[in-house]
């Protein structure tokens, strides 16, 4: 059985329909992979950012983007934020937007 892919919202699912062509290719690829199996693509692809909340890594010839996501019952990942990656580490704002998402999913599973 795979596993199925959904948005926090109609504008996240646009943000990443919306990254430069590369990034947007690389996200189709790797999460079609994902439906198949499962959130875990193991780096460079995929990584645990702690807590239940993990990122997707995109990097094309437009540069680096993430996809920050979460996992539910059922077989169901969740994706909750993306961005443009323009440090070398995750900003801290961008990782609290997916907290603050995440928190919201799981009280509304509770």
């Amino acid at each position: 059985m795979d596993y199925v892919i959904s948005y926090y919202s109609e504008a996240v699912e646009l943000e990443i329909l919306d990254l430069p062509d590369t990034l947007a290719a690389q996200y189709l690829m790797l999460s079609r992979r994902m439906v198949v199996i499962g959130p875990n693509l193991g780096e460079p692809h995929t990584k645990a950012m702690g807590g239940g909340l993990f990122e997707l890594r995109l990097k094309g010839a437009e540069g680096i983007a993430r996809v920050l996501y979460c996992t539910q019952v059922g077989r169901r990942i969740v994706t909750l934020h993306s961005f443009i990656k323009k440090t070398d580490h995750t900003p801290k704002r961008e990782l609290e937007v997916a907290q603050v998402r995440f928190k919201e999913i799981r009280n509304e599973n509770a």
